[in-house]
């Protein structure tokens, strides 16, 4: 579900067509909400205005981690990590730690020497995890954004914007793990070596416990990114992210995070907008032991809508070919095209549609009654 859901956000963030009235105060200089699922924009405030992310960084750096080392694969400090500004917890040079317990330990108390050590371990050195960092950024369709460390420690290279955050924070929920890891509000981690040595941790985002259905995702500070959260908060079936750039301190970054959330929350809906079972469609197969493959969508897809939007004016187009060429062989899973969601005839979402069976590459009668008729289709 999530990777799916994933694949529909990619396409682009969706700004809202009937914001209402009583728009959230916030004192952040930049914001932004959106729903977690699609990507879909709630609110915003400034969101491309070019900011400092401060450690909200570490979002981009802990989904990176997750996604290429084994979670009990040790990650040592060296120097540079342990020497680290503003670090939380008691580093030695000889101190190695799994994978896992780094990554809780960088996202719930913020720990800027293990965000380096994981980027140590991952690429041997910063600049070539910040090239890593980029090219993930860019990938998931950040615009102004260009990341220099990975801990979000103040350089003039490094820099982001509310809605780029929200694209990366987005993306970060998709992954199970690191969404356990930002709902946990305690928990200790345990060094590898040396093996008596153990450190309970709290989570730094206030949010957790206190506001209802939050469950994650990052704090950040310091004096030139003022206060900065990204923000989420689960309710039913609705989820929603805020983020929150150059707030005035400490404590007004999760009241303006609050206030965003609770805007949502008011005024979103979900509908469902994709049907698995309506949107099951035949290509023909030129050139396969079958003459047409079957697609569909893998997932339904809800779609918020905002108070006074219709869901009647919801519909689902298809960007389909007519036929497709066996080459190698189709592969059940394989993108074949895409349900295009509009509202009022304007595309608001795009989902995936992919084959429902393999079919080889050879010869059939089928296939060959495609081959004579495709001039005809084309």
């Amino acid at each position: 579900m999530r990777k799916f859901l994933a694949l529909v956000f990619a396409l682009g963030l969706m700004t809202s067509t009937a914001l209402a009235a009583g728009e959230p105060k916030i004192l952040a200089d930049s914001a932004i909400l959106v729903e977690a699922n699609t990507g879909r924009i709630i609110y915003e405030k400034n969101p491309d205005d070019i900011r400092e992310p401060a450690s909200m960084t570490k979002m981009l750096t802990c989904v990176i981690a997750l996604e290429e080392l084994n979670p009990a694969q040790e990650v040592f400090m060296d120097s540079q990590a342990v020497m680290a500004e503003d670090n939380t917890l008691d580093w030695s040079t000889s101190d190695s730690i799994s994978a896992r317990d780094m990554i809780t330990a960088v996202m719930l108390v913020s720990e800027n020497g293990g965000a380096l050590a994981l980027a140590q371990t991952i690429s041997g050195n910063v600049d070539s995890f910040a090239d890593l960092m980029n090219d993930k950024a860019q990938a998931l369709g950040c615009k102004n954004s260009h990341f220099a460390n990975p801990n979000g420690l103040p350089n003039p290279n490094h820099y982001s914007s509310a809605a780029d955050m929200a694209r990366i924070a987005v993306y970060c929920m998709t992954n199970d793990t690191f969404r356990e890891i930002v709902n946990t509000r305690r928990t200790s981690i345990h060094w590898t070596y040396p093996k008596d040595k153990w450190s309970e941790l709290n989570n730094t985002n206030e949010l957790l416990g206190k506001y209802n259905g939050a469950n994650g995702i990052k704090t950040g500070w310091t004096t030139a990114a003022g206060g900065c959260l990204a923000a989420s908060a689960k309710r039913g079936e609705i989820e929603l992210i805020a983020i929150v750039m150059h707030s005035t301190n400490h404590d007004t970054r999760f009241d303006d995070a609050s206030a965003l959330l609770n805007f949502g929350f008011e005024r979103v809906r979900l509908v469902k907008a994709i049907d698995k079972e309506q949107t099951k469609k035949k290509i023909f197969v030129r050139g396969g032991e079958k003459a047409t493959v079957h697609v569909s969508v893998e997932q339904n897809l809800d779609f918020p809508l905002m108070a006074g939007e219709d869901s009647k004016l919801l519909k689902v187009a298809y960007d389909l070919p007519k036929i497709v060429d066996a080459g190698n062989g189709i592969d059940a899973g394989q993108v074949l095209g895409e349900a295009v969601l509009l509202y009022d005839g304007k595309p608001v979402a795009r989902a995936p549609l992919v084959a429902r069976e393999s079919v080889d590459a050879g010869f059939s009668v089928g296939s060959l009654f495609v081959k004579l008729i495709a001039p005809l289709l084309s």
